[in-house]
């Protein structure tokens, strides 16, 4: 009896051609398929969700249990559970106009899915950044392929594994090192491309899907800023900005980069930065609670910035431990960092960290602090800390940033109601909730009428003299409609 094959017995190219046939037979799957689908991918993530945890703790060489478990495996939960439970109503045709419809000229745009999904993950968070899209290219009756990064080698190496469990080829498939690199994935010619990653890869990402004219979604990151209000709880918000920069490590598209202090409030709000570290801190180098840097390279690309400012004038001050020498190039870990004095020569004033370093500037005005964001690439979100104020609108109005958070790190994530994606050099598109099913789903237009009249006959030679009135008549109207401003 021959076994049904999993993507390792394929190649990408066959992968891609099971799915696009098995797409062909069900271009239109129903809603009780769809949900299926969705219950197996949860299946998929809560059976298995210990040897997720241990995998990325792996890879990682140390990275807490307990955040894995709400990043990775609990929150990929929710979004899932949302689209389920809505798809049905967003599946349906809508309607454009009841009235025309009432004398025979119907409008209407349907909600098609795209056919073959790829899905570049990242390594940050290697299962919620790969699994959330999934669910939503599943719920809009795509099919899909994911490629997990090899940075995460052993996580990549579980959903290889676990994903045939739940899901035959044609469904899902998990592409794994035996399938290349991931330029041979991203060449692929997809109905549509998604990718979690920095900027620098994506644009290679968007360049091999546009020999294939495939559109393409890009969650990006960039260095995120964060302005501190003089109506904010400065001590408040000194301690959350601290907690932000440390989650993973500060290996997140969304941790602050850089914080715009009053002023006469610097000193007091890099103390007390300094003195939430020390205090939640109180370990590095043996805590395994305290998120290694992913790999060496990683590692010493953060160290080498810090390096960098320093030698150039910035002032380092760190929360490391009494007692022990950090960093510790042996178990990848920074003690957490901040710098003053940053000018745009040090390498850190243009690159993301990615680790448990910030930037604090002060700032006489808010139009210093807006000017400095404006000229660096559009971040993926912009921290407001303080009241929804005319400050706050006068920031969000003269910057551009995928998202804007107030007074917490990453609030928006919480909730599939509002749109998640960077804009510029930080992504294009969106997801979460109904805007991940937009994206992958085909808005496609669909007009008719049953009068005897044909427009074609009006627009086709010969152009008689009662076509010429018609086109005369025409032009008046819309020139008396612009008269009377409307």
């Amino acid at each position: 009896m021959t076994s049904t094959p999993t993507a390792r017995d394929l190649t990408l190219a066959q992968i891609l051609e099971r799915q696009q046939q098995a797409f062909l037979a069900d271009p239109q799957p129903e809603a009780g398929i769809r949900r299926d689908r969705i219950q197996r991918l949860k299946h998929l993530v809560l059976d298995n969700a210990a040897e997720f945890t241990e995998a990325i703790r792996e890879d990682y060489g140390c990275r807490p249990e307990t955040l894995s478990t709400i990043t990775d495996i609990a929150s990929s939960i929710p979004d899932l559970d949302h689209q389920r439970g809505h798809l049905a109503r967003w599946m349906r045709p809508k309607r454009v106009s009841r009235a025309l419809d009432a004398v025979g000229f119907t409008q209407q745009v349907r909600h098609d899915p795209k056919g073959v999904v790829g899905i570049i993950g990242p390594w940050n968070f290697p299962l919620y950044l790969t699994i959330v899209p999934a669910g939503s290219a599943l719920a809009a009756g795509n099919r899909v392929m994911i490629r997990p990064s090899s940075v995460t080698a052993h996580t990549t190496e579980v959903l290889c594994r676990r994903a045939p469990e739940y899901f035959a080829v044609d469904e899902l498939a998990v592409a794994g090192p035996e399938h290349g690199r991931g330029s041979d994935f991203s060449r692929l010619p997809f109905d549509h491309l998604f990718f979690t990653g920095s900027p620098g890869v994506g644009r290679s990402v968007a360049r091999d899907a546009a020999a294939n004219l495939t559109p393409v979604t890009l969650e990006l990151g960039g260095k995120n800023p964060v302005v501190v209000d003089t109506s904010a709880d400065l001590d408040r918000a000194a301690r959350g900005i601290a907690a932000s920069r440390m989650i993973n490590g500060g290996q997140v598209c969304m941790c602050p980069d850089y914080v715009f202090v009053p002023r006469a409030e610097v000193d007091r709000f890099c103390d007390t930065v300094l003195d939430e570290w020390r205090r939640t801190l109180p370990a590095i180098v043996g805590n395994p609670e305290y998120t290694a840097i992913v790999n060496t390279s990683n590692y010493e690309r953060v160290v080498g910035l810090i390096d960098d400012a320093v030698a150039k004038g910035a002032v380092r001050r760190d929360a490391a431990p009494a007692g022990e020498r950090l960093p510790d190039a042996g178990v990848r870990k920074i003690a957490p960092t901040l710098l003053t004095g940053v000018t745009p020569e040090m390498e850190i004033d243009s690159d993301e960290v990615f680790g448990p370093v910030f930037t604090v500037f002060g700032y006489r005005s808010l139009d210093e602090a807006v000017r400095y964001i404006n000229e660096r690439p559009s971040p993926l979100v912009l921290y407001w800390y303080g009241d929804k104020n005319e400050r706050f609108e006068t920031v969000a109005d003269r910057t551009r940033s995928g998202n804007i958070y107030g007074n917490d790190f990453g609030i928006g994530m919480a909730s599939p109601a509002i749109p998640f994606g960077g804009v510029g050099n930080s992504g294009m598109g969106g997801y979460h909730g109904h805007y991940g099913f937009r994206t992958f789903t085909h808005e496609r237009a669909v007009a008719m009428h049953s009068y005897d009249v044909n427009v074609s006959q009006f627009l086709a030679p010969p152009f008689t003299a009662g076509k010429k009135r018609l086109a005369s008549g025409y032009l008046g109207m819309m020139r008396a409609r612009t008269r009377l401003g409307r």
